[in-house]
């Protein structure tokens, strides 16, 4: 089954489905109106929270599980199809777009429904803080907002310094196992490695989340393989078939929780400084001494 994160990824380039039984209508969203918020995606549920105006969510997707608070907010679809009447029930004095994760057809039909919308865009680590303060100003909490994205800033910059010089190793990132999904040069986690001092073997596909092949994998011979899976030992069986690969031989293939590297949220942070620690012990197996 693909995951959320990359269907989400997916979700980018097509146009979604849409489920719309209502006339058009609703409010403006006027600054006091501001103060009931709808998202459109996980990530910017966990962001409105980071930026204190979680309790103003009225409405949010499926898998808005974080924090805690998030899974008692009222749903409006998943990823790729969201109820529009209910939307328009809930009355939001603004509607949190995804950029890149929610299709523009979406985002039409709410405008055209005359309702706020506002895109909050999270294509990379420095796009998160940017999101956490966007989010506080248009909530008007700013001061907890300032502070969560200076707190993240900081945590990235501590790993960066720590990290990013360190000898060089090869990674495939595996975000899916059948079929086998990855990420490119583009992508938010591709920037996680490289702030660890990794590479990705796929930087260069075009593709944000490219499908590959066993094949490409093997010719790729990456240093070291992480999955965000949740089975540890059914992706160590599977690697295994392979002791070609270098990863395989040397025993760095990894299995690593995708609650903090797969959605851009602060959370990155965390997920961030997990990959730092995984590469370091690659590097130790690889006999590569760190600079």
């Amino acid at each position: 089954m693909m995951k959320l994160f990359a269907a989400g990824i997916l979700l980018a380039g097509v146009a979604g489905s849409i489920a719309v039984h209502a006339a058009a209508g609703g409010n403006k969203g006027t600054a006091d109106g501001a103060g009931r918020i709808v998202s459109l995606a996980p990530n910017l549920t966990e962001l409105a929270f980071a930026a204190g105006a979680g309790e103003r969510i009225v409405g949010t997707p499926e898998y808005s599980d974080y924090p805690a608070a998030a899974r008692a907010i009222p749903r409006i679809g998943d990823a790729f199809r969201f109820d529009m009447e209910r939307v328009l029930a809930l009355r939001p004095g603004v509607v949190l777009a995804w950029e890149p994760g929610t299709p523009d057809a979406v985002i039409g039909r709410l405008r055209g429904l005359r309702l706020r919308v506002e895109k909050i865009t999270t294509w990379n680590i420095a796009g998160i803080a940017q999101a956490v303060r966007e989010i506080g100003r248009i909530a008007g909490t700013e001061a907890v907002a300032n502070a969560a994205a200076g707190k993240f800033e900081r945590d990235i910059e501590v790993l960066r310094q720590r990290y990013s010089r360190q000898a060089p190793v090869d990674v495939f990132l595996q975000i899916n196992d059948q079929p086998l999904y990855t990420v490119n040069g583009k992508q938010i986690m591709s920037e996680l490695l490289g702030l660890c001092g990794g590479r990705n073997v796929f930087a260069a596909l075009n593709d944000l989340a490219p499908q590959v092949g066993i094949e490409a994998v093997i010719a790729a011979n990456p240093e070291v393989i992480i999955s965000t899976g949740d089975a540890q030992a059914e992706t160590l069986k599977q690697w295994r078939r392979w002791p070609q690969l270098t990863a395989v031989a040397t025993g760095n293939v990894y299995v690593l929780s995708p609650d903090n590297i797969e959605r851009a949220t602060p959370r990155l942070a965390e997920g961030a400084a997990e990959i730092c620690r995984v590469l370091e012990t690659a590097r130790q197996r690889l006999g590569r001494s760190s600079q």
